[in-house]
């Protein structure tokens, strides 16, 4: 595996190809300008693309997620100016591609999907994952719980995805935590439904998560105010359970990321965001993902920077970036 002497840091580790050596607007189509593996043998975290966008119900388009983000991330550097994380000082990351998955069958992607992340994990890695609609984080906890048994989950959404199904398929991406909860792949009592809101069918749609035992927080909870309050809360629950980490992009408000297939207003702003990332720093993060990015509905480009500085903070939240 390559290593690039393009910053300041200079040690056994894959850096990011620095701005000085390659200007931004170019080198390889990686995130950050990684180097590439075809195994996750030897590496503490990956990053890995699904490209799909067959589980949706509305807008389409975040099939071509991945590959935004990753050259929205051509900005990011190595180091985290506020935590004075730098991950790649302390951890080999490298960016693992795309899951292959089948354009014209859900079910055989959501299979495919397991397949990839099964072998990725016969590896002391942590993924990194670049969507895709939400439907491709219940085969990815598939792959985690086989290797972790359930987890506690961080589920930041402005939509409960409890549905019990859509249009008759139990498999969408308004679907997951449902199945997820059925098969014992979360633990329910540990599991935080963050950023919810908007219309709905009946007055009880988001209560499914609280029948089950989950923690539910509307996005109305928290407007105007700091989450750093809550995700101590979280933290000081949790302790040291295995963790995964799902950001559905559309938990931001409209006004700050527009490119996604389902928005609604009222969300969580930006620097929200930030502080339930940091937030989870001291957690045992096993896997993160970061979904429902679609460049269609994104022309300035906003939506995927964020969502590339938002992989960039779960990346230095993990144990081994952080000490």
């Amino acid at each position: 595996m390559s290593k690039s002497k393009g910053n300041s840091m200079t040690n056994d580790f894959n850096q990011p190809l620095g701005g000085n050596e390659m200007p931004r607007f170019a080198g390889p189509g990686t995130f950050m300008r990684l180097p590439t593996a075809q195994t996750a043998q030897g590496l503490d975290a990956a990053f890995i693309g699904i490209p799909m966008d067959i589980g949706t119900s509305w807008r389409s388009g975040t099939r071509f997620g991945p590959k935004q983000i990753r050259a929205e991330s051509n900005m990011l550097r190595p180091y985290n100016m506020w935590t004075k994380a730098a991950p790649f000082a302390q951890m080999q990351v490298a960016d693992l591609g795309d899951v292959p998955v089948n354009t014209f069958d859900l079910l055989d992607t959501v299979e495919r999907i397991t397949d990839f992340y099964d072998e990725v994990l016969t590896h002391n890695v942590v993924p990194l994952t670049m969507g895709g609609d939400h439907t491709l984080t219940l085969p990815v906890l598939r792959s985690i719980f086989n290797k972790h048994g359930p987890v506690a989950l961080i589920h930041i959404d402005a939509h409960a995805d409890t549905n019990e199904h859509m249009f008759g398929n139990e498999i969408a991406h308004g679907t997951p935590f449902r199945r997820a909860h059925e098969e014992g792949l979360i633990d329910a009592p540990n599991t935080f439904q963050i950023g919810l809101r908007g219309t709905g069918y009946a007055a009880d749609d988001f209560d499914t998560g609280r029948i089950w035992g989950f923690s539910v927080v509307h996005a109305e909870e928290v407007w105007y105010k700091s989450l750093t309050p809550l995700m101590d809360k979280i933290r000081a629950q949790v302790e040291n359970r295995p963790v995964y980490l799902t950001f559905d992009i559309d938990s931001l408000d409209p006004s700050v990321a527009p490119g996604t297939g389902t928005p609604e207003f009222g969300g969580l702003m930006a620097s929200q965001a930030f502080e339930i990332i940091r937030g989870c720093k001291g957690l045992n993060m096993v896997g993160c993902d970061l979904v429902e990015v679609s460049p269609p509905y994104d022309p300035s480009g906003n939506t995927a920077v964020l969502a590339a500085n938002l992989l960039f903070e779960m990346l230095c939240v993990l144990p081994k970036s952080t000490g």
